[in-house]
């Protein structure tokens, strides 16, 4: 089997994926059209041009101006469900997806038509393609505590839908410690916790996270190699970093993917797993994703299948539920 076969083919998890980082430029234009919205673009090619980006701030002031045209349930369906055709197409058996309520409640929609809006696609794409899913809710680090409490409240109906909370938005100038006690709060309340930290953010956000914030999983994670002692702690614990390749380089946290660590964190024994983050935004999915950084840095099949096994073993589903993943992956394999 050529080896882009074999990554296309290959089984996935994804545990890095904003939803509204899905949205393609001609769902933005249709849900527009749809709300009556006016965009400050004339074409789906020339938000497509938009999309250079210098920095995460870059990225960010047109990402929630693309937000703006999602109002109503349906269209917070329609995108989770485009979405999971995507990963049907790129063998993602089971996804993991982060929702921003803060970009939505601002504007003045309300919790509940975001989150039933994408777990009624969730569901439907269980029925449709088999991806089983789980949603992560995140707090906006560049909004205050008071903020993402109330998000938090919003979200105790919802327990039976949202498994954890996140933290994301600009890391630069938002330390965790803002989110100290919302993280607390959240933990009493049964939610698992995951956090940005160490993408565009020193070393110190990463100790932080896992100390303040007491996360399950690090979320990007790439600064950790500022620091021999935690990348042993991170290898030891099997501590989860969600790295998304084609985002740290279209965000110039790489300059090109032959600079990326992931593959020298891999080979030296850390739970690092590949995840497309803002697929829309940053040029690829997940199969995407893998052939990059097979391209750049020449992966054996079997490195690459540990991608995924670091996936399973990284999710926030039960262990059964990890031994039929796996089972998928092992059938593959055996072919």
């Amino acid at each position: 089997m050529h080896q882009s076969n074999f990554i296309q083919q290959l089984p996935k998890v994804e545990l890095h994926l904003h939803i509204e980082g899905t949205l393609e430029p001609e769902m933005m234009f249709e849900l527009a059209q749809r709300n009556q919205i006016t965009l400050p673009f004339t074409s789906p090619e020339e938000v497509q041009a938009a999309y250079e980006f210098t920095n995460l701030q870059s990225f960010l002031d047109i990402y929630y101006q693309g937000a703006n045209v999602l109002i109503n349930e349906q269209d917070f369906y329609d995108l989770t469900y485009a979405y999971l055709t995507r990963c049907h197409k790129d063998n993602v058996i089971h996804s993991e997806i982060f929702f921003d309520p803060q970009t939505h409640t601002e504007r003045g929609i309300p919790f509940d038509t975001v989150i039933n809006g994408i777990h009624r696609a969730l569901q439907d794409g269980c029925e449709e393609f088999g991806i089983t899913s789980r949603i992560i809710m995140c707090f906006l680090r560049h909004l205050d505590e008071e903020s993402a409490f109330t998000s938090l409240g919003q979200a105790l109906e919802h327990k039976d839908k949202i498994i954890g909370v996140g933290l994301d938005s600009s890391e630069l100038g938002h330390p965790p410690e803002k989110f100290t006690r919302v993280f607390a709060k959240a933990r009493e309340e049964g939610f698992l916790t995951v956090a940005h930290a160490g993408e565009e953010g020193p070393v110190t956000n990463i100790h932080d996270s896992l100390e303040l914030l007491k996360v399950s999983r690090i979320d990007h994670g790439v600064r950790c190699v500022d620091d021999a002692d935690l990348v042993d702690y991170l290898a030891k614990t099997r501590m989860p970093l969600t790295v998304c390749p084609l985002s740290n380089t279209k965000l110039k946290v790489f300059d090109q993917m032959q600079d990326h660590n992931i593959v020298e964190l891999l080979r030296k024994g850390l739970c690092v797993t590949i995840n497309s983050d803002d697929p829309a935004y940053f040029g690829g999915y997940m199969t995407d994703n893998f052939l990059a950084v097979d391209k750049s840095h020449g992966l054996t099949w079997e490195e690459l299948a540990q991608f995924t096994l670091n996936a399973i073993e990284a999710s926030f589903v039960s262990r059964e539920e990890k031994l039929e993943l796996t089972a998928k992956l092992d059938a593959f394999m055996a072919d």
